[in-house]
């Protein structure tokens, strides 16, 4: 049995503005109409003895994994929270101890894949699954490494010291693991011809896995077994104890366990592999025009070469640039040389830093009911256009510190206002004051839109007090 282990935990800062910590790179379609995700999920379909897949993400994203896994059609996904971001070795070690929980005559086969890479040559990364199973079976790490374009000093690589002899000889022992390179050093190990990109994908036996982890790293597993063992399950969702999880100490797979066992082995993989690391690799991997222009959106350019541009609403217009990219959303743009776009992170750190709303979150927000956008904000008030989904309803719930002013301009909304239960139409609106119980619901077959105008001393997310909720937040 195989049962894909996709890990969603990052936060693609190097993407930003489009790619932000409440709505990561994995969750938008970058690279085609599917969502970085939804192409992870849709290129295991074909593999055979696949069981439904687990996907590991943080508490924040877990309404939006649903949702997009849905839309996918994977409805029987295991969707597992950490309850705080501990790296990749605790995250499959949850991963393991819940495949052989639920599959306690079995002993699983887990391909583990970052849930924001891009593969264009489906076929061919199938192809080599199928030839690692073998090899996993017979309890070796593998770990696929790509076959290197250039010099690249993004990546890590391994280095594949001899063939391992075995299945078929599509295996070789790893030698090393190294970290990103300098220049000089990169194309030393592409002309030698024994090192790979590290891909950060593997496929190894739950039961392998966990005999590694309490041989090199005790004390991860430790933790993990005993957060698996006080989870809960809650709607989609298993909720590892957050106590124990929180005291396991935080280390990748590479340094916990692939570089310490004798028996890791590394598989070549060529198939069009990238993990959109920034916009520059956006761009190397995206179809260009005559000029070498990447162009998404309302764009209209003279005399440019070489430029990624892309436009959420607004016309960029552009004349006589090179090697930029530009990058326009609701509430930022982003102007930068290709050859700096790694460095696009120094701005989300500085935005941390200033506690700015645009390092974490778009104007636009999704909840699992919709989303909202906040549209308009100054002293004392704040204006949101709020959409509910169809049979939808927002928590029931209280402010400390500021109204609301509800409008519908589309579809039917039932209001909880107190003592009052009032049926909505559009151009309809109702009040509700400081401290009121509330609720909104979406009652109708369309979606609910209304304006939402806030007043108040306060107006942070924070200022809500649930007193139910369909959905099992409590913030």
């Amino acid at each position: 049995m195989l049962i894909p282990v996709i890990l969603s935990g990052g936060s693609g800062s190097r993407l930003w503005p489009e790619s932000r910590s409440q709505y990561p790179k994995q969750f938008l379609p970058l690279t085609g109409s599917e969502s970085m995700i939804q192409s992870t999920v849709g290129r295991l379909a074909g593999l055979s003895d696949c069981a439904p897949l687990m996907v590991i993400c943080n508490e924040d994203h877990r309404f939006i994994v649903a949702e997009q896994l849905r839309a996918a059609g994977q409805d029987y996904a295991s969707i597992i929270l950490e309850p705080s971001a501990r790296n990749t070795a605790p995250a499959l070690a949850i991963a393991a101890l819940r495949a052989l929980s639920n599959h306690s005559d079995e002993d699983p086969v887990l391909l583990v894949l970052a849930a924001d890479h891009d593969i264009r040559n489906v076929d061919e990364f199938q192809k080599v699954v199928s030839k690692a199973i073998p090899a996993a079976n017979d309890g070796q790490l593998v770990t696929f490494g790509i076959v290197p374009t250039k010099p690249e000093t993004g990546y890590g690589y391994i280095k594949a010291v001899q063939d391992s002899g075995i299945h078929g000889g599509c295996t070789y022992s790893v030698g090393a693991f190294v970290e990103k390179p300098d220049e000089a050093t990169a194309v030393e190990y592409i002309d030698s011809g024994a090192y790979y990109w590290n891909s950060g994908m593997f496929l190894l036996k739950a039961s392998r896995y966990l005999e590694e982890l309490e041989k090199f790293r005790p004390d991860i597993l430790t933790s993990c077994r005993q957060a698996m063992s006080d989870a809960t399950v809650d709607l989609d969702f298993v909720r590892p104890d957050k106590s124990a999880f929180e005291s396991c100490p935080s280390d990748s797979i590479d340094y916990a366990v692939m570089e310490n066992t004798a028996d890791a082995v590394v598989i070549p993989l060529d198939a069009g592999w990238s993990d959109v690391g920034s916009w520059s690799s956006l761009w190397e991997i995206t179809g260009k025009d005559d000029q070498g222009n990447v162009v998404n959106g309302d764009v209209m350019l003279e005399d440019c070469h070489n430029n990624y541009i892309r436009s959420s609403r607004k016309l960029i217009a552009a004349v006589g640039v090179d090697d930029l990219v530009i990058v326009d959303t609701d509430d930022a743009v982003l102007v930068t040389s290709k050859n700096r776009s790694q460095d696009v992170k120094r701005i989300v750190e500085r935005l941390i830093q200033s506690q700015r709303s645009e390092a974490c979150a778009h104007r636009k927000v999704y909840r699992p009911w919709g989303h909202y956008d906040g549209i308009d904000a100054g002293d004392r008030f704040q204006v949101k256009r709020i959409t509910v989904k169809p049979g939808a309803t927002l928590s029931l719930q209280k402010h400390h510190h500021r109204a609301e002013h509800w409008i519908v301009v589309r579809g039917t909304a039932l209001v909880t206002n107190g003592e009052q239960e009032i049926l909505l139409t559009e151009n309809q609106s109702t009040y509700i004051p400081i401290g009121t119980i509330h609720r909104l619901e979406n009652p109708g077959k369309v979606d609910l839109e209304l304006i939402e105008v806030q007043s108040g001393a306060y107006l942070g997310e924070d200022d809500i007090v649930r007193l139910e909720d369909n959905y099992g937040r409590t913030r």
